[in-house]
């Protein structure tokens, strides 16, 4: 009889060990997931902020099934179906003028950083402390996380790092040969850090002094995440280059850059083999069509969060959920998931939730109810 080998296994044996886990995620239903034991659990992580419809939602399955049947792939050689369409929707909810497609967050930072070098005819970009924009060599170059980025440099990008949240200290490294500064309106792997939008407003100033673009990372707080289309639409700043990801098409791999009038690749510039393929785009509509119902109550699902876990200090944007619990986070991670819930550990003893945006009312006093159990 052929012995079975266990996904523990094969994946001690056959997968390069770049990631810690334990659980095997076996499948998914809204906001609730089931192991390969059975066990079910509240998802808090969604992928780390990608389902953003939950898990297999019938609308995203329906039209990536559907599209399958028709054409899977072509090249961008040719028009592809759902792709100008997609275009139009993501241009219209961002208030930008025009888009490109990719295939993560990470191609999509690469995309912006080079748009703004290629138009600008600068070199040097500013980003800052604990930011997080992805691990290709472009994107890890503007990531600041010593212990990820500096065993890969050198990176071949001219780059300074400021305090984030530090207006004055971004007015002193900005000067004309800045091409941008990208950050991300909302710290998403810092543990959701949140700052002023005297900040965001100040970096805007400074671009324009200076002729550099302001590039805005809405990987993770893009797509209603935080209870508007972008983060940066709870302010009144209009960056220049927006990048796009995770709950951009409910767990299908897709990324996307928009950029303001005026501000494009030109013919052969830039490119990719998959991006922006027919059953991507197709996902991507339907996720759209689904979080277009649901926007409206996204920001009154984060204000129950926060009720429900007002004594440890939340910070809370939408469904962006942020707590400082220290040293004891993985245990306390550990706990909530023997109690059948899922959190996240981001840096510094941040815990993070961020649930898929159908999350339910008795999910959320569920979640609530377990981190005021384990936490005490």
């Amino acid at each position: 009889m052929k012995e079975t080998i266990g996904y523990r296994e094969l994946d001690a044996r056959y997968y390069m060990p770049a990631f810690s886990r334990e659980i095997m995620i076996e499948r998914g239903k809204g906001s609730k997931v089931w192991d390969a034991d059975g066990k079910e659990y509240i998802d808090c992580v969604a992928g780390i902020a990608v389902c953003s419809t939950g898990h297999c939602h019938p609308d995203v399955v329906r039209a990536i099934c559907d599209q399958a049947h028709r054409l899977i792939h072509c090249s961008n050689l040719y028009y592809v179906p759902n792709q100008g369409e997609l275009a139009k929707k993501i241009v219209e909810i961002t208030g930008m003028h025009k888009a490109f497609f990719s295939n993560s967050g990470a191609e999509s930072t690469d995309g912006a950083l080079k748009l703004a070098r290629v138009r600008t005819g600068k070199k040097k970009f500013v980003a800052f402390t604990h930011g997080f924009h992805g691990r290709t060599v472009g994107s890890l170059a503007v990531t600041h996380k010593p212990a990820i980025r500096e065993p890969f440099e050198p990176l071949g990008m001219v780059k300074t790092f400021v305090e984030y949240g530090d207006v004055d200290a971004v007015r002193k490294v900005v000067d004309n040969d800045t091409a941008g500064v990208i950050v991300e309106p909302i710290q998403g792997e810092a543990g959701v850090i949140i700052p002023p939008d005297s900040f965001l407003e100040g970096i805007r100033e400074i671009c324009d002094k200076n002729g550099s673009l302001m590039i805005v990372d809405e990987v993770q707080t893009g797509m209603g995440r935080t209870g508007k289309w972008l983060a940066m639409q709870h302010t009144n700043v209009k960056p220049d280059i927006v990048t796009l990801a995770k709950g951009i098409a409910s767990g299908f791999p897709m990324g996307a850059l928009v950029a303001r009038e005026d501000l494009e690749f030109k013919k052969s510039e830039h490119g990719s083999t998959f991006a922006g393929g027919p059953l991507a785009c197709a996902a991507a509509l339907a996720t759209i069509g689904v979080i277009e119902k649901i926007l409206p109550d996204v920001s009154r699902k984060g204000d129950r969060f926060r009720e429900g876990l007002e004594k440890y200090s939340p910070r809370v944007r939408g469904l962006m959920i942020g707590m400082t619990i220290g040293d004891k986070c993985p245990e306390i991670q550990k706990k909530c998931a023997e109690q059948g819930v899922l959190v996240n550990c981001a840096a510094d003893g941040n815990l993070r939730l961020v649930p898929p945006l159908v999350i339910t009312n008795q999910e959320i006093d569920s979640v609530t109810s377990i981190l005021r159990d384990v936490l005490g």
